[in-house]
């Protein structure tokens, strides 16, 4: 899978490791920085996250912030972007499966290495069930984002 990943300055160090281990397990990278910890701006990152994800240079985004919630809000205001923030590993896979998110926000001031590793790896392992139900939503959250418009 193509994964675009991008982080601020507080996500610097867990970009990296969440970066390696994607490449380890044989997905495609694309590294849109920060590439050190001088800080930097969240929603530079997220943005070009989300604009790898629509434009379909990526399938997947994975945004790295020290909370999670600033990436998470810069990502959804691209149209055509879902990004959950995710501390847990159902919530990973649950998001992709039943709310077809395509971009995941990781909190590193609150989630562990570790944890972050499983977190990524059931995001980008899930896919959309596809589910009557589940496609009666989406639309309905898409019908949302057309009024934003």
């Amino acid at each position: 899978m193509r994964i675009a990943i991008g982080a601020d300055h507080a996500g610097f160090e867990l970009k990296e490791t969440v970066r390696e281990a994607l490449l380890g397990n044989g997905h495609s990278v694309i590294d849109l920085g920060t590439d050190g910890p001088e800080p930097v701006d969240y929603p530079d990152y997220a943005a070009a996250v989300a604009r790898a994800v629509v434009s379909g240079r990526a399938e997947r985004g994975i945004v790295v912030c020290g909370s999670g919630a600033g990436a998470a809000i810069a990502a959804n205001k691209l149209d055509g972007i879902r990004c959950a923030q995710a501390g847990d590993t159902y919530t990973a896979h649950q998001a992709v499966e039943h709310d077809d998110a395509n971009v995941m926000a990781l909190a590193a001031r609150v989630t562990g290495p570790a944890l972050a590793l499983e977190i990524a790896d059931a995001f980008v392992s899930a896919s959309f069930t596809g589910a009557a139900r589940h496609v009666r939503r989406l639309e309905k959250v898409k019908a949302l984002e057309r009024e934003r418009s």
